[in-house]
C-alpha cells in the first residue's frame, strides 16, 4: 500500500509552518501514521547542505551551485526518507518539495529548465499526491517576517524584487498543475485557512 505524500509551499511569512502542524493533526486524528519533514533537510546529510545553502555569509553562491545544493538534498531526502515511508503507506508532509526549486531557481534565479532536468533526478518520479500553496503578496510577507531580520536566511535578506519573480514562479506552477496544486489565500485567518485544508484532504480521502 502506498502512503499519502503532501507538500506546502508559498512565500516567507505565509504561515506554511503552521498549516503543516494542522495537517499533521488531521491525519493523526484518523489514526494514520505521519511523518513530518521539511526541505531542504530531512536527514542528516539534508540538514547539513541546509546550512550551507541557507547561511547568511555565503553571499557569493552562484545560482546553479544553489540549485545543485537544494538537489542534491532532495535526493537524499527522496531516497533515505519519503519513498521508504510511502512504501509502508504512512503520510508524508514535507514543508516545502520540487516546487519551490522551481520558483526560487527556476523563476527567481532565472534558471529555467535546467532546474526542472537536474530535479527530476533528485525526485526519480516521486511527487506530491497534493500540494497546498500559500498565495500571500510578497511585501506582506516580507513585512511579516521583517522583525526577525537578524535570524533571516541568505533567502530570506533576498529584495523584494527577487520574491516577486518567485511568487510569480508559483502562481505559474498552480496553472500549469491545477489536478495537484491547491492555491490557498494566507491572508485568510489561520482557522479559517485550517478549514479549507481540511476540506480539501477530506476530498482526497474520500
Amino acid at each position: 500500500m502506498r502512503g499519502l505524500f503532501i507538500s506546502v509551499e508559498g512565500p516567507d511569512g505565509s504561515g506554511k509552518s503552521t498549516q503543516v502542524t494542522n495537517i499533521k493533526e488531521f491525519f493523526e486524528s484518523r489514526g494514520r501514521d505521519v511523518v513530518l519533514s521539511r526541505e531542504p533537510g530531512g536527514t542528516v546529510i539534508g540538514e547539513r547542505i541546509r546550512n550551507i545553502i541557507l547561511d547568511k555569509d555565503l553571499k557569493e553562491m552562484d545560482p546553479m551551485t544553489e540549485a545543485m545544493l537544494y538537489a542534491a538534498s532532495r535526493a537524499q531526502h527522496v531516497s533515505q526518507v519519503i519513498m521508504p515511508a510511502l512504501s509502508e503507506g504512512k503520510v508524508v508532509i514535507c514543508d516545502r518539495f520540487v516546487d519551490s526549486s522551481l520558483a526560487y531557481q527556476g523563476c527567481g534565479r532565472g534558471l529555467g529548465e535546467a532546474v526542472a532536468v537536474i530535479n527530476s533526478y533528485a525526485v526519480r518520479g516521486c511527487m506530491p499526491d497534493l500540494t497546498f500553496l500559500m498565495k500571500l503578496d510578497p511585501e506582506v510577507g516580507k513585512h511579516r517576517i521583517e522583525e526577525n531580520r537578524a535570524e533571516q536566511d541568505r533567502l530570506e535578506q533576498e529584495k523584494l524584487a527577487f520574491h516577486r519573480k518567485v511568487y510569480e514562479g508559483f502562481l505559474e506552477l498552480e496553472k500549469e498543475h491545477p489536478d495537484r496544486i491547491v492555491g490557498i489565500d494566507a491572508s485568510l485567518a489561520v482557522d479559517r485557512i485550517r478549514d479549507l485544508i481540511y476540506a480539501k484532504l477530506e476530498e482526497l480521502l474520500g
